[in-house]
């Protein structure tokens, strides 16, 4: 069975409705997906409504997935989770956190960017170009600059106010990715590591020190990893005794040619079942 297990919707940073994942996931032939929006689960129940009013349960499954956006030594680390309970208090205590420190880090960059760039934006526009009580983020804030005339373009309003050399620029208050880790495996869920790579020569060092806090996986595929990085943090995952996980990492059609990619990052199907099995494995070690 063909699986994308790092997707993202509206609820985030993504352009697609749940709906429309769905129906794209479907298009494109995956039979199961996990819709990992930035500190957000609002899209999973949205999905799986929408599966069950056309009847698609027979096509296509959803998996409740999450990414966490936490902070390392000034580096971003995103934490990947799976299955977890989400009415655990802790897990909802760190949504709630996640959330607040979005909405802060949104409005204190508002603030600088009038006072030092003179670029006026209203905090409401920036919740219009999310789902209601989606994530916030670093593209909107973008998007919103170059809408109100600050930029020519998204990519210039990266690199002129969302970096944190800018000015202008507030780095988010977040969780660590040992307490995000933490808080996913004592939900019940699986945590995984996402996009390794990103972490560069850190990134042996770390993974070893969240397993120490619960983290189950690494994700070795991933439409920015090539032949080599799978191969070289799939070794890493069977050394450290971890599981494999992989996706595409959706957001948006590409803007140059409209390609879909989701679903395109090559995944073998024994990912989704190593990963189904760590789910049984986990919880046959909780009750026992």
């Amino acid at each position: 069975m063909k699986t994308d297990l790092h997707i993202h919707t509206y609820f985030s940073d993504g352009v697609f409705t749940p709906e429309k994942i769905v129906d794209t996931a479907i298009d494109v032939g995956l039979g199961a997906i996990a819709i990992t929006d930035h500190d957000n689960i609002l899209a999973y129940d949205v999905a799986n409504k929408y599966i069950k009013e056309k009847n698609l349960s027979d096509k296509i499954q959803v998996l409740r997935g999450i990414e966490v956006n936490t902070l390392y030594n000034d580096y971003e680390v995103h934490i990947l989770g799976y299955f977890m309970d989400v009415n655990n208090s802790d897990f909802q205590s760190m949504i709630k956190s996640q959330q607040q420190a979005r909405v802060k880090q949104t409005k204190e960059i508002l603030g600088l960017l009038a006072k030092k760039e003179g670029i006026r934006i209203k905090f409401e526009d920036i919740k219009k170009l999310v789902a209601p009580n989606g994530s916030i983020g670093r593209p909107h804030i973008a998007r919103a600059i170059t809408s109100a005339g600050g930029t020519t373009n998204v990519m210039d309003a990266y690199a002129k106010y969302i970096h944190i050399n800018s000015p202008v620029y507030v780095q988010r208050k977040t969780v660590s990715p040992h307490d995000a880790v933490e808080i996913i495996y004592d939900a019940g869920g699986i945590p995984v590591i996402a996009h390794p790579h990103d972490l560069e020569n850190m990134a042996e060092g770390l993974i070893k020190d969240l397993m120490n806090y619960g983290l189950r996986g690494i994700e070795a595929y991933h439409r920015k990893h090539s032949p080599a990085m799978v191969e070289y943090f799939s070794t890493m995952a069977e050394n450290l005794g971890l599981i494999v996980t992989g996706g595409s990492d959706f957001h948006a059609p590409n803007i140059l040619n409209g390609q879909i990619v989701l679903g395109k990052n090559f995944i073998p199907e024994w990912v989704y079942d190593k990963l189904v099995e760590e789910k049984k494995r986990l919880d046959m070690a909780a009750v026992n």
